[in-house]
């Protein structure tokens, strides 16, 4: 993609190969059970305490990357994780085993607000759309070949699988030193409100609400979607089977997004992007056969992919410039808040309503869309006056 700047595809090369290298999260619950003999309950809570790690990892990783700066934030974050990977995979009591994943939990997502500021601080406002959404398509497609390699290597070896999931870290690691320079540009005579300015920000917050909704619809695909399939009589190759069409279709398509939405506005694309994902999930009420199935992931992943560039791209317009990494910080957090809120209520939801669990879904969905569409003006009066704030 012309114009984007060797600092962005230095960050994206290095997020690809730690996507490409990410097996350790995709097994942990199997190795855990399986290789480690925790029970069901005691694996639920590793990885619960992992999610609970990553919540304190964005926070953190948003303030360090704002009065620490971005390179050395990623450098640490990075570092960091590939130790605590291996620390992970040789650990054999469960005591050691829950302390190193919510450790690997703060590790891994310690970066994630730090690589974003860094893109927003070096990507001009009208390339921000397609480099966003080409930094999603490496996040996705690289979990998705990751996903297709896991099977065959852990016949080989689990810690072989922590091996090469730390070595791509430690990749990622020297591309930031030899080809990312520190991208914050500090004022050193200006007090910073942090964390404070992001929480009574009201525009900001609300557009964090919404993707908190967004993203427990997105959950659903890899939590209630597959005990629904089970409970239909379908099996889990072939709930691989649907979830492999959604990731074929990011991989295939998601680089002509930006052209399909153009220069349409942001509150408008995400919200027909909710309205497919809300007809997508509450199908799902309907269908009972693997083609059933297939077609509402297709339905929905279009939704998906539809909401992923405006998204980011919203979020790096309402931060302020000296604030990125914070406001990323708190924006992250709706994402690990809805990795226990999904999983928690979806459960309890899907068990006592049954396929009414989709329509509560499909209301949500339209919820959130509409909500875009309201609060959109505001955001882009909050956006305006940012700009004039630069400009001044």
């Amino acid at each position: 993609m012309r114009g984007l700047s060797g600092t962005y595809w230095a960050i994206w090369t290095g997020l690809l190969i730690n996507r490409l290298g990410g097996f350790a999260i995709i097994f942990l619950a199997i190795y855990l059970k399986d290789i480690r003999g925790l029970s069901t309950a005691a694996t639920g809570l590793v990885i619960g305490l992992h999610g609970a790690g990553g919540a304190l990892g964005v926070l953190a990783g948003g303030v360090l990357a704002d009065r620490w700066g971005r390179r050395r934030t990623m450098l640490l974050a990075h570092s960091t994780a590939a130790v605590l990977m291996m620390a992970v995979g040789l650990s054999t009591t469960s005591v050691a085993i829950g302390v190193t994943a919510t450790l690997l939990g703060v590790a891994t997502q310690l970066g994630g607000p730090a690589s974003v500021a860094a893109i927003t601080d070096v990507v001009p406002e009208p390339q921000r759309l397609p480099a966003f959404n080409l930094l999603y398509w490496a996040f996705f497609g690289g979990a998705a070949v990751a996903a297709l390699l896991v099977g065959v290597l852990a016949d080989v070896s689990y810690l072989l699988l922590f091996g090469l999931d730390a070595a791509a870290t430690l990749v990622a690691v020297l591309i930031i030193l030899v080809k990312v320079p520190e991208t914050l540009v500090r004022h050193p005579t200006e007090k910073s409100r942090g964390l404070g300015r992001a929480l009574t920000d009201r525009p900001y917050l609300v557009f964090v609400g919404l993707t908190f909704l967004m993203s427990m619809l997105f959950a659903q695909s890899t939590t209630m979607l597959p005990l629904a399939m089970k409970g239909d009589g379908l099996s889990t190759g072939q709930y691989g089977l649907v979830m492999a069409l959604s990731a074929g279709m990011v991989v295939a398509g998601q680089l002509f997004v930006p052209r399909l939405i153009g220069k349409a506005r942001k509150a408008r694309v995400l919200a027909l992007a909710l309205l497919l994902v809300a007809c997508g999930y509450g199908l799902t009420a309907v269908v009972g056969s693997l083609a059933g199935y297939a077609i509402t992931v297709v339905i929905w992943t279009v939704g998906q992919m539809l909401a992923a560039p405006p998204n980011a791209a919203i979020i790096a317009e309402l931060s302020p410039e000296r604030l990125r990494g914070q406001y990323q910080g708190v924006f992250n957090l709706s994402f690990a808040a809805s990795a226990f809120a999904a999983p928690a209520l979806g459960g309890l939801s899907l068990q006592t309503l049954g396929d009414w669990h989709w329509v509560i879904c499909l209301g949500l969905g339209l919820a959130t869309a509409a909500g875009h569409l309201l609060t959109g003006p505001a955001r882009e009066r909050r956006v305006a006056e940012l700009r004039e704030l630069v400009d001044a």
